[in-house]
């Protein structure tokens, strides 16, 4: 049970961040044998799903490297990412009880919406810089970061949940801070009326 509550946590934490690479990850992970995925999730390992995720996810990585373009991008992909999540999640649980698979759907869409709002906030602050690097490192982090939480979900749950604890925490403090600090640069945008 704890290793399908990682794996369903952070399949829905990677979704908010890179949902393609998070399906890409683990749809290729299962075929090599290296991760056993809950029946629900097992239709990952297909061909055409991980050919399909490894399109998106690419198109998703170059997406994500332009400034500007990535918000746009974001702002697509807040009603993918979130929805997604859930999905994952519930299907995580698939074997158990529906009660179940509806309580980790509202859990996963909410780590993948917490992920989400957290990434396309602190992107939206960034891309105001004038010049590209900051975003290229946050953009790189962003890869790196899914990756490794995705393989401590994978093989060390334990350590995944105690770290997504961690995140949630920050999240929380953090959120409402890029919320004001996004509707102040939409103001200073605008201009006075």
């Amino acid at each position: 049970m704890l290793e399908t509550a990682a794996l369903a946590a952070g399949m829905s934490w990677a979704s908010g961040l890179r949902l393609y690479l998070a399906v890409l990850a683990a749809g290729v992970l299962a075929r090599l044998g290296w991760l056993d995925l809950p029946t629900g999730l097992q239709v990952l390992s297909s061909w055409w799903v991980i050919g399909v995720a490894g399109v998106l996810a690419l198109a998703e990585f170059i997406a994500d490297k332009v400034p500007g373009f990535d918000t746009a991008w974001d702002g697509i992909q807040t009603f993918i990412r979130i929805p997604a999540g859930a999905i994952l999640a519930a299907a995580a649980f698939g074997e158990l009880d529906p009660q179940w698979m509806v309580a980790a759907g509202l859990v996963g869409g909410t780590l993948a919406g917490a992920a989400h709002a957290t990434k396309a906030g602190t992107r939206a602050l960034i891309n105001v810089s004038p010049e590209p690097f900051s975003n290229w490192a946050a953009s790189f982090t962003e890869d790196v970061g899914t990756m490794g939480g995705l393989l401590l979900a994978f093989f060390l749950p334990v350590v995944f949940l105690i770290l997504l604890g961690v995140f949630l925490i920050l999240a929380i403090w953090l959120i409402p801070k890029l919320w004001r600090g996004v509707r102040r640069l939409h103001a200073s945008l605008r201009g006075p009326r």
